[in-house]
C-alpha cells in the first residue's frame, strides 16, 4: 500500500484499528515513501512489528497506540529502518519488546512524547549482527520527553560483538522518567540475547556524541547506569546532565543506586545520582 504514496502527502487519520490475521507480519509497513502522515493509528496484537517505517524520508507518525502482550516477541511498536527525517509524537507502546526500535542507516529522527511499558524501551539498534562489509550508521536522533513503566530497558544503545564496521553519532536522550526499569540507561556493545556468541569479541562500531539529560526516576535493579563499550572502539563524548535515578527494591523501599563504566569516555554535569563512572 505505502509504495504507491511515493511523492504524495499521504494522512492516515484517526480510528483506524489493525488486527492482522494469524499469518504473521507487521500491522502497517511503509516502504520506500515520501512525505507520509500515520495519525491515530491503534495497532492490536501484531504477529511482529506494528508500524514499520523503511526507506522512506519525511515520515510523522503520531497519536499512535499499540496493544500487545508483554510476553510476545519481536512485536516492536514502530521500528525505522534506514529513513530519513522522521518524527514520532505522542505514542503510547505497551508491548513484548522495544517499544520504538533504531535500525541501522537511520538519520535525524525525532522522537517526542512516547509512552513505554511494558516492553524493552527505546533502542537504537541492535546494529552489526550480519552486515557483512557493510558500514551500519546512525546519527542525529533525539528523544524527549518520554516515560517508561515496568521495562527492561529505558533508554538504549545496543551493537553485537561481532560488528563490524559503522558508527553512531549525535544522539540525545532529554527528560526521561523511569519508574522501575531494569536498565534506565544502557549502552551495551556486546549484545549477544541468545547466547553462543564467541567470547572476545570487540565490536566495530563507533559510539560517540550521546547525551543524557533530565532523566528521572527508578531502577528495578542496583546498576542505574550502565556503559558496556567496545574495548578496540570505546564509547567518547559521552554526555551525563542532571540525571538523579534510585534503585526500587521488591520491597519498594529506595536505596541508592550505581553505575557501571568498561571503555566509556566522557562528561558529568550538573547533579547526577548516582555518581558518574565516565
Amino acid at each position: 500500500m505505502a509504495k504507491a504514496m511515493l511523492g504524495l502527502l499521504v494522512h492516515l487519520h484517526a480510528a483506524l484499528l489493525f488486527v492482522p490475521e494469524p499469518a504473521g507480519g507487521a500491522s502497517l509497513t511503509i516502504s520506500n515513501s515520501r512525505d507520509v502522515v500515520v495519525d491515530g493509528l491503534r495497532s492490536v496484537s501484531s504477529e511482529l512489528f506494528h508500524v514499520v517505517v523503511l526507506q522512506s524520508r519525511g515520515v510523522t507518525v503520531r497519536r499512535v497506540t499499540v496493544d500487545a502482550p508483554a510476553d510476545s516477541p519481536n512485536t516492536d511498536g514502530i521500528h525505522v529502518h534506514k529513513s530519513t527525517d522522521v518524527a514520532v509524537y505522542d505514542a503510547a507502546i505497551p508491548t513484548g519488546d522495544d517499544c520504538v526500535s533504531v535500525g541501522p542507516g537511520n538519520s535525524n529522527l525525532w522522537i517526542e512524547r512516547v509512552a513505554c511499558g511494558p516492553g524493552h524501551g527505546i533502542s537504537i539498534g541492535s546494529l552489526g549482527k550480519q552486515q557483512g562489509m557493510a558500514v551500519e550508521a546512525v546519527e542525529n536522533v533525539t528523544v524527549k520527553t518520554t516515560w517508561f513503566t515496568g521495562t527492561t530497558n529505558g533508554l538504549r544503545i545496543k551493537t553485537w560483538g561481532s560488528s563490524k564496521r559503522g558508527y553512531v553519532r549525535g544522539v540525545t536522550f532529554a527528560d526521561a522518567t523511569m519508574s522501575a526499569v531494569a536498565n534506565p540507561i544502557i549502552i551495551d556493545q556486546h549484545y549477544c540475547p541468545d547466547g553462543g556468541c564467541a567470547a572476545g569479541q570487540s565490536s566495530g562500531i563507533k559510539i560517540t556524541g550521546v547525551e543524557y539529560a533530565g532523566v528521572r526516576g527508578s531502577s528495578s535493579t542496583p546498576v542505574a547506569v550502565s556503559f558496556d563499550c567496545s574495548r578496540t572502539n570505546p564509547c567518547s563524548g559521552i554526555t551525563l546532565r542532571d540525571v538523579k535515578l534510585t534503585y526500587r527494591q521488591k520491597s519498594l523501599k529506595l536505596a541508592d543506586a550505581a553505575s557501571s563504566c568498561r571503555y566509556a569516555q566522557g562528561t558529568a554535569s550538573g547533579l547526577v545520582v548516582p555518581p558518574s563512572c565516565l
